[in-house]
């Protein structure tokens, strides 16, 4: 079964020097792009992380600090990634809670202005999880009738993860959509608001913090009461992405603030 595509998708997964998103950073970007025609293109990239890749890490990837020594930085290729992605949603295997939070930081921490939340996103793991619950290599063993042998690697994970979920629209036709719309919506639960869920909508749609001492409080009361608590976190160790939105919020709020109290009046100048 071939995908029903209105625009094109890129199922990329990511190799790292560790799993926490803030301090650890990429070292091998596989990414595979699906047009609506059924074109295929695919790239695997190492980059220099630009710092020591730990031992635990390189024996799950098999990717030593001399192999990527004399490769690229991400911020040297991450304008040509961004490149190749514009205009596609994305695809991967616990892309939701990993690749796409890790590739949103490394792309703040270069400074391409990118907001992969616009994309539409399908997590081919929740799919597994939510019908079968395994691994992606018992994934593709179990879809595909294939052994994944080279499992850890970006480009064999990649296109795995692009068979297994074709493969998943035709065992699950009774209850998937052949419909990228459909798929975002079935593999994205989540109401966080940032990637890592620090902050998260409520019922009511407004924006809360999701941990310490605020957890459950709209990030406008919070603010209001407290205006050091946005520095504090601008100043911790939190991810990017997460400050940038923490901003966001807080810009609006401040303009909004603004526009209500005098000289103002009914949104106009007197």
């Amino acid at each position: 079964m071939e995908l029903n595509l209105k625009n094109g998708i890129v199922f990329f997964d990511l190799e790292t020097t560790g799993l926490n998103i803030v301090n650890d950073r990429i070292v091998e970007i596989s990414l595979l792009k699906v047009t609506p025609n059924g074109n295929e293109e695919q790239r695997t990239l190492r980059v220099n992380p630009e710092m020591h890749i730990p031992d635990e890490a390189s024996k799950v990837h098999g990717i030593y600090d001399e192999d990527v020594k004399d490769c690229p930085t991400f911020k040297q290729i991450a304008a040509d990634i961004a490149k190749f992605i514009e205009g596609c949603d994305l695809g991967g295997y616990n892309s939701n809670r990993f690749d796409i939070p890790m590739l949103a930081e490394e792309f703040a921490r270069a400074e391409i202005n990118i907001d992969l939340k616009r994309k539409l996103t399908i997590d081919v793991q929740t799919i597994f999880m939510k019908m079968e619950q395994r691994t992606l290599s018992a994934a593709y063993k179990f879809y595909c009738n294939k052994n994944l042998d080279d499992a850890h690697s970006a480009s064999a994970d990649t296109s795995a993860t692009y068979q297994v979920l074709k493969a998943q629209l035709e065992r699950y036709s009774d209850t998937l959509q052949n419909d990228i719309n459909f798929l975002h919506q079935f593999t994205n639960q989540s109401k966080s608001v940032d990637y890592a869920g620090y902050i998260v909508m409520n019922e009511r749609g407004e924006e809360c913090f999701n941990f310490g001492k605020h957890k459950g409080k709209t990030v406008t009361e919070v603010l209001t009461k407290e205006p050091s608590y946005y520095q504090w976190v601008m100043n911790a160790e939190f991810p990017l992405y997460t400050k940038k939105v923490l901003t966001e919020i807080h810009l609006r709020n401040s303009n909004l603030k603004n526009f209500n109290s005098e000289p103002y009046k009914n949104g106009k100048l007197f």
